[in-house]
């Protein structure tokens, strides 16, 4: 069981509190419906720890503060939706080229453009990873609930100081909005991770020379160090290379990514890790899938439902053992199947039947339509 004070809180209010505790101390944003309440919330407790919380003119001028703040040497973050999280793009990349730690919060909306504004889904997943131009890798995590808003805000702060990347946090309407039960650790019982700073003298840097994990030493700004930072295709030393410096460096990003997705990714399994029929679900529908399991064991029934929390990079060798086993596989989501496509990708038995249970328009879908579509489809 956590140790912790027990508070009641939004999924929204929940990832404030943990970007505090994360050591968070600029937030740039613009508000946007279902994610205005990590700004109202941070705009109130950042001053209070030194931080700053700002306001700007739009989505872009927001996520590109986030990266100047980041090599600032603040911990970063901002929060948005749908259609911000369009706007947030060209700036996303510039964070991946510059390789700047910061937190991106997506509050998924109905869409597409303006959508449903207050409504539910998750129609953002492949925006999360394929948003932004060219060859790249980052990480993006899906909670289910105002505990694990919590617990992933935390964890998307380590990863993107571990690797230097941005971090997104994939949550939805549901997850923003929904009020429960967050256990809140005390601060010293939080394990942080911090960049990695150089200590050489500055006329022996090479600003983006990787160290054994591909990951470079970052400087802050104004520590004495001659940093160029640029958008473009770099060579070590951050200015504008080659061809072979730009194979290099392309390589490298991605690399320090996808070569360690075994120490982060997350799958988790809910109910009989043998039973032949599984859900696999993400996000806020990992919980009616949770109780359709629950439901299902009453009457006698076996089910299973795979969890994949760490949405990206896709967890191809967690997904691929988390349904071992399985004859029947169900993909439930509330778009027209985006996860699908990876889940075929990496189970490939034709003797196994890949099916979709599809909810859209913004109407969450309850355990009892995911029993009725197994005896339907039966």
């Amino acid at each position: 069981m956590k140790k912790g004070r027990i508070k009641v809180m939004l999924g929204n209010e929940a990832c404030a509190e943990a970007a505090i505790l994360a050591g968070c101390r600029f937030y740039g944003g613009y508000p946007i419906t279902p994610a205005t309440e990590i700004l109202e919330n941070l705009a109130r407790k950042l001053p209070m720890v030194d931080g700053v919380c700002l306001q700007f003119e739009d989505e872009i001028a927001a996520m590109v503060a986030v990266v100047g703040a980041s090599w600032g040497g603040a911990k970063a973050m901002t929060a948005t939706s749908g259609p911000g999280f369009c706007l947030k793009q060209e700036a996303i990349g510039l964070a991946v080229a510059e390789e700047a730690p910061c937190v991106i919060v997506e509050v998924m909306r109905g869409g597409p453009c303006s959508g449903q504004s207050t409504s539910t889904a998750q129609g953002d997943l492949y925006q999360a990873r394929y948003g932004s131009n060219g060859d790249y890798a980052l990480i993006a995590l899906a909670p289910c609930d105002a505990q694990e808003m919590f617990d992933y805000t935390i964890k998307a702060f380590n990863l993107a100081e571990r690797f230097r990347i941005p971090v997104i946090i994939l949550s939805d309407e549901v997850v923003g909005h929904i009020r429960e039960k967050v256990v809140v650790p005390d601060a010293k019982d939080i394990e942080l991770v911090a960049r990695k700073a150089p200590t050489c003298r500055p006329e022996e840097l090479l600003v983006f020379k990787a160290e054994a994990n591909d990951v470079p030493l970052m400087p802050a700004f104004n520590t004495g160090y001659k940093v160029p930072v640029i958008s473009q295709a770099k060579s070590l030393d951050g200015n504008r290379g080659n061809a072979k410096d730009a194979d290099d460096n392309i390589r490298r990003i991605v690399r320090k990514v996808e070569d360690h997705i075994d120490e982060f990714a997350d799958v988790q399994i809910y109910g009989d890790p043998k039973a032949e029929t599984a859900f696999v679900t993400w996000g806020s529908v990992s919980r009616s899938a949770r109780s359709a399991v629950d439901m299902a064991k009453e009457k006698g029934l076996s089910l299973r439902s795979v969890e994949v929390k760490t949405v990206w990079p896709f967890p191809d060798k967690q997904v691929r053992e988390a349904l071992a086993g399985a004859k029947r596989i169900v993909m439930a989501e509330m778009n027209l199947g985006m996860m699908q496509r990876e889940v075929e990708r990496v189970i490939r038995d034709p003797k196994i039947k890949i099916e979709l249970f599809s909810k859209i328009g913004g109407i969450y879908p309850q355990p009892q339509e995911f029993l009725r579509f197994l005896e339907e489809k039966r």
